[in-house]
């Protein structure tokens, strides 16, 4: 397994519709542990493929608390097939924006379709928590960023907050 460079904003990549996986192989799998390791060491609950620059329809996510044993999911192809009226309002990070948080108003439950690590098919409903990750984490297949959910200024002052660190982190590399 190895751990992979995660996008940030503005990199134009993260803005791309991931396409349909044609089949669960190995090589889909090696992916997934290679996602699931990087946002394990990020750290995050939830990693789309396209946010390691692979413009495929794969996620993984571990929603198990800190004290909690890993519960890793992955989600391939999946779908929403359904979601109810009643809406969350979650404060919501991202991998790709980091240390950036703002509350996102989404259905706090969804239906769903994908195929699991080994390529069988499941339906669900996800609940709050989980329907607000997977929400997030398809919005990302779809070429879109939760700061795309906020206000225009809301979402400039995310990128620049992010463009500053990482011209920090590069100053502080050069000395």
């Amino acid at each position: 397994m190895a751990i992979k460079e995660i996008l940030t904003v503005p990199n134009p990549v993260l803005k791309q519709v991931s396409r349909p996986v044609e089949s669960v192989d190995d090589d889909t799998r090696v992916l997934m542990d290679d996602m699931l390791e990087t946002m394990y060491a990020a750290p995050g609950i939830g990693l789309a493929a396209i946010q390691v620059g692979v413009p495929l329809r794969i996620i993984v996510m571990d929603l198990a608390g800190k004290d909690e044993e890993p519960a890793p999911r992955y989600f391939i192809n999946p779908e929403i097939l359904e979601d109810v009226e009643e809406l969350l309002l979650w404060e919501e990070g991202c991998l790709s924006v980091p240390d950036y948080y703002e509350e996102v108003e989404r259905p706090r439950r969804v239906k769903i379709r994908y195929l699991n690590y080994d390529g069988d098919e499941i339906t669900e409903w996800a609940e709050e928590l989980y329907a607000v990750c997977i929400q997030h984490e398809m919005d990302h297949l779809n070429g879109v960023l939760f700061i795309d959910h906020l206000s225009r200024l809301k979402r400039q002052r995310a990128i620049r907050k992010v463009q500053k660190a990482i011209r920090d982190k590069a100053l502080e590399a050069a000395e």
